[in-house]
């Protein structure tokens, strides 16, 4: 099997509108544990994320667009409330099986979850100070770009869009080490399928300029990581 290129149209199981729900609440949980140890969030709120709610000398709205089952929403809620932040936090995802997920779930003071697309928020006229992403870019096929310049409509400060950095060695160690907690999810065959689908760096940096060019950079956060970092245009 090459990775030289990306397969935009190889499908996961848990995209599949009749996949196993058991499994794939299972796996929306488990994203708990394994996003904190591979996605390299914590950099990119420390980096990027800190000193711009700490620019803003207010109180600050913070938008997780495909927020899934809640955990990056609410782990950075944790982290800003930790920093003296007052944020609200909103993870909006039109999938009603990940809002399920999202909405039975701990969340802090400040965090509230919507079924909801960005198109949805643009027209009810949302704004938000940062709209993030996590694990979304590699899902879109071709239309990366159009995702991108959305979420730009709906912010007044950054865009950060973080996903998978696509390589033989990220592929080689994830089939190893989510062995431990793969059972009774999709987080091995869909995690390995994620990868094979994902951009290089150059790749997103390319997709991206396409659509709107000098807009946004690019970043290798942390190892098999990419950031691609943008202004708002709200």
């Amino acid at each position: 099997m090459s990775l030289a290129a990306r397969d935009p149209e190889l499908e996961e199981l848990m995209d599949d509108p009749d996949c196993d729900p058991k499994r794939l609440a299972a796996t929306l949980r488990r994203f708990d544990t394994v996003n904190r140890v591979v996605s390299g969030w914590g950099t990119v709120y420390r980096r990027f994320l800190r000193p711009h709610l700490a620019s803003l000398n207010r109180p600050a709205r913070v938008l997780d667009l495909g927020a899934g089952g809640g955990d990056l929403v609410v782990r950075l809620a944790e982290l800003a409330a930790r920093d003296g932040f007052e944020v609200h936090w909103t993870g909006a995802d039109p999938d009603p099986r990940a809002h399920e997920v999202a909405v039975a779930r701990d969340a802090p003071p400040g965090v509230v979850f919507r079924r909801a697309d960005a198109a949805d928020l643009a027209s009810e006229g949302e704004v938000f100070d940062a709209v993030l992403s996590n694990h979304v870019l590699h899902h879109l096929g071709h239309d990366v770009g159009g995702f991108a310049e959305a979420s730009r409509l709906l912010s007044r400060g950054i865009v950060l869009h973080g996903d998978i950095a696509r390589s033989r060695l990220a592929y080689g160690l994830y089939a190893v080490a989510v062995t431990p907690f793969a059972p009774g999810t999709f987080l091995r065959t869909d995690g390995l399928r994620s990868i094979r689908r994902s951009f290089t760096p150059l790749e997103l940096q390319s997709e991206l300029d396409a659509a709107a060019p000098g807009t946004w950079t690019v970043h290798a956060p942390v190892p098999f990581r990419v950031l691609a970092a943008g202004p708002g245009h709200a």
